[in-house]
């Protein structure tokens, strides 16, 4: 086993878990036994394949993708990133309004609600067991060039695989799940999320790309839970209801964010 990084439980449950912090609603679903255990979804340590190795081809690309990316600082892509880094859940739920077509509004959807704190607990310790596992170090650490957020609190041997990049395109693959209808925007919407982390070069490429997996790999396990299905069937109630009278999302906003689809990270530069 690699060594752990240091990091408060706190922060560790909102900086990497789909939810963040949000206490009233732990309490409530404590109260009702709803918090869904780490045995509930699957071990993330046997699930991704390591980081790249020192000298690697892999890890050449990444420290490439690094570099090349500090260029889009102050950028319309950078603001995006900064936005982006915000785990707040009724801000990354906000996030996909743009592909949505309509505001959507945590506060209006306390199913919603109630399924991000259930699955909370599992996402948050398995994707922290799988970072401290491989203890991969970021990738701003010994340089001075600029991020797009604060390094404090990232904790600095936590790269692999991104958290922030497993909450948004988790947050990508429930929503996607609640409204087929719009699955292909909000997925899209997912993968910018991703890649907004390495825009802020607080995270290798090869890290988001693990977050991607990582996501899937305990929202398709977690998702399918029958003690969900009540509460994920409610959910698309209060999202087809709200469909109906939110605002529209702001067109700028909306303009960034498809730009930032058509010019992916992933294959760009």
């Amino acid at each position: 086993m690699r060594p752990a990084f240091r990091l408060s439980a706190a922060l560790l449950l909102c900086a990497t878990v789909l939810s963040a912090c949000a206490p009233a609603a732990h309490t409530s679903a404590t109260a009702q036994g709803g918090i869904l255990p780490d045995s509930a979804a699957p071990d993330e340590r046997l699930v991704l394949a390591p980081p790249p190795a020192p000298g690697s081809a892999a890890q050449s690309d990444d420290d490439r993708v690094f570099h090349v990316t500090r260029a889009l600082k102050d950028t319309p892509r950078w603001k995006l990133a900064q936005s982006d880094a915000d785990l707040d859940p009724a801000h990354v739920v906000r996030d996909f309004s743009c592909a949505a077509g309509f505001e959507i509004d945590l506060a209006r959807a306390p199913h919603l609600a109630r399924v991000l704190e259930r699955i909370r607990h599992a996402v948050g310790h398995r994707t922290s067991d799988v970072k401290k596992y491989w203890h991969r170090t970021r990738p701003f650490v010994g340089t001075n060039l600029p991020i797009c957020t604060s390094p404090e609190g990232l904790g600095l041997n936590a790269s692999y695989p991104s958290g922030h990049t497993t909450a948004g395109y988790g947050m990508a693959l429930l929503l996607a799940h609640l409204m087929p209808e719009h699955a292909s925007a909000i997925l899209q919407r997912g993968r910018v999320f991703g890649e907004s982390r390495i825009v802020c070069g607080a995270h290798w490429k090869s890290d988001v790309q693990a977050g991607y997996l990582n996501a899937s790999s305990l929202m398709d396990v977690l998702l399918a839970r029958p003690e969900l299905q009540d509460d994920l069937a409610a959910a698309r109630q209060e999202l087809l209801a709200m469909q109906g009278t939110a605002p529209v999302p702001d067109a700028g906003t909306c303009a960034v964010e498809h730009d930032a689809a058509i010019h992916s990270l992933l294959s760009e530069p």
